[in-house]
């Protein structure tokens, strides 16, 4: 079990992260579906606090990576999300873990931004960095679980600032340097998550809404899912890397930005019908991705021989 700890990576924490945000998709078909994502992501977060425990210096050595590190927010991103998870059980511990978690990721922001963006190469720049700037909108999304909406409100904010001024940047290395090592590859499917995070921070936190600004939000998601998903689908032919992460929370997210945009506009008198079933389409792929992704993690954590990663 010790090697296995040892060849954990750090884009599980992706993977974790899908999954716990697949349960709250799912929520609305079972409840019990819900609970058995929230077990699975839960089992997953042990298996990272082992590798962190036991091997602490080979996560160190992660985190002077750009990509590692930048992916390493998906490890607080889990926990806000997780602590919801656990509120029925922990009570005010939960809320503990939720500050605990978005402090973490504020540390992650000021350790990212001294460490690899002061002094910035462009190519070590990828669809990742969005993660460190943007994720911190989960606590937008999880905040009225603590009826913390003003923290909410500020979570979206920085994270839709940061959203823009991203973009730019990203968007620009990707078409300027063209090359992307392999491994890194699948992290572009990353670019469906920060519009449609933001989306759901909005609708969670944000008040009072407007409506044509969530409009034009979910008209340039649909873009990006629709770039992302066709990216998906092309490297899904490359052999198994730890990016495959990229294949699952993107996905979800995009899945519950829509479906809660659909019952916002419903609830406003502007229902688009439409929508409905590229909520029960999209639902359908990430549930795929997620699923699909967690057994290629498996097979390579328990099955697989050791490889370079």
């Amino acid at each position: 079990m010790r090697d296995v700890i040892r060849r954990v990576p750090i884009p599980l924490c992706g993977v974790m992260l899908g999954t716990a945000a697949l349960g709250n998709l799912l929520q609305s078909y079972s409840e019990g579906i819900r609970y058995i994502c929230g077990v699975i992501a839960g089992l997953l977060l042990l298996m990272v606090l082992m590798k962190l425990f036991l091997f602490p210096e080979a996560v160190k050595n992660d985190l002077k990576n750009p990509v590692l590190a930048s992916v390493s927010g998906t490890f607080s991103m889990s926990l806000m999300l997780l602590s919801v998870y656990a509120k029925p059980w922990l009570g005010a511990v939960a809320y503990d873990i939720w500050l605990f978690a978005i402090g973490l990721h504020i540390l992650l922001i000021f350790y990212f931004t001294v460490k690899f963006i002061i002094k910035l190469h462009m190519t070590d720049v990828f669809a990742s960095y969005y993660i460190v700037y943007v994720g911190i909108a989960v606590a937008a999304v999880t905040a009225p679980s603590y009826g913390k909406l003003a923290l909410g409100t500020a979570a979206f904010g920085f994270g839709f600032v940061s959203l823009i001024v991203l973009f730019i940047v990203i968007t620009l290395r990707y078409i300027k340097l063209r090359e992307i090592p392999e491994p890194s590859k699948p992290l572009i499917c990353i670019y469906t998550a920060p519009v449609n995070l933001c989306i759901v921070g909005y609708l969670q936190s944000v008040t009072p809404k407007n409506y044509e600004f969530l409009l034009r939000m979910l008209g340039a998601a649909s873009v990006l899912y629709l770039f992302a998903l066709v990216k998906a689908v092309e490297y899904l032919r490359l052999p198994f890397y730890p990016s495959y992460a990229s294949f699952t929370f993107p996905f979800v997210i995009s899945a519950i930005a829509v479906k809660q945009t659909t019952a916002y506009f419903m609830n406003m008198g502007h229902p688009i019908p439409a929508l409905r079933y590229v909520v029960m389409l999209e639902t359908i792929i990430a549930t795929v991705f997620v699923v699909y992704t967690l057994l290629r993690f498996l097979q390579f954590l328990f099955i697989d021989r050791p490889s370079a990663v």
